[in-house]
């Protein structure tokens, strides 16, 4: 099996050598970055399992890296930036990043957020088999091994692998209540603990690109528990 790869944007030179190295010392391969233009060029050397994105960079803002990031690529983003309160967390993750770092991290915490982001990955690639198939609710058709989801009208709706993994969930246990902290399990992603607005977030970020096809998304809020697919389920 070869190393995961994974590009680090950071711009304070000794934050990033750090970082590299602890990361290299776990056995990855690291692409470390300061600007922008580095961060494209290290993304066309070939494969990236993950990007380490800091937020406050010369130039482009890691923000800006991030949507464009997004509007081409489904890599896992892991965002690292000195701005941790509860907003700073929240844009990063509208933004479609898969986690969110502060400053300052210690090595443990950092190894194992990226472990958790790269699991997901791997349970995905392990359950090839299991997911085959077509599975249609409420008009919408999830195709499971092409991980598209289209529209009633038959338009695709782009969905990050963190969104994806809510909605294959949230179908999984469809007209069924599940709890905040069940929903992070099953959908295998790290969004932090459930008391934060993590899980929140992602499900409001779905719900807004499923009522983007003009129907009113089938995800219930049951207030203090958790949140429910309230519609019937078939599979092909």
């Amino acid at each position: 099996m070869t190393s995961p790869v994974i590009v680090l944007v950071e711009d304070d030179p000794a934050l990033r050598s750090l970082t590299a190295r602890t990361l290299q010392e776990n056995g990855y391969v690291v692409r470390p970055c300061a600007t922008a233009p580095e961060m494209w060029r290290a993304m066309e050397t070939g494969q990236v399992d993950l990007v380490l994105l800091d937020i406050m960079l010369p130039g482009t803002s890691g923000i800006d890296l991030c949507r464009a990031l997004r509007r081409e690529s489904d890599v896992p983003i892991i965002f690292i930036s000195a701005k941790g309160s509860e907003t700073d967390r929240v844009i990063g993750l509208e933004l479609g990043a898969d986690d969110y770092l502060p400053k300052p991290f210690g090595t443990r915490e950092l190894i194992a957020r990226v472990r958790a982001v790269l699991r997901r990955g791997s349970a995905e690639d392990r359950r090839t088999e299991r997911d085959q198939g077509i599975v249609e609710f409420d008009g919408f058709t999830l195709s499971l091994p092409r991980r598209e989801l289209l529209s009633p009208s038959g338009g695709t709706i782009d969905l990050t692998g963190a969104e994806f993994d809510l909605l294959v969930a949230l179908v999984d246990n469809a007209q069924r209540i599940i709890a905040r902290e069940r929903l992070i399990e099953l959908s295998r992603t790290r969004m932090g603990d459930s008391s934060d607005r993590s899980v929140d977030v992602l499900v409001s970020r779905l719900r807004r690109k499923l009522s983007s096809s003009g129907k009113e998304a089938p995800i219930i809020t049951v207030r203090g528990v958790g949140y429910m697919l309230n519609a019937a389920v078939t599979r092909s």
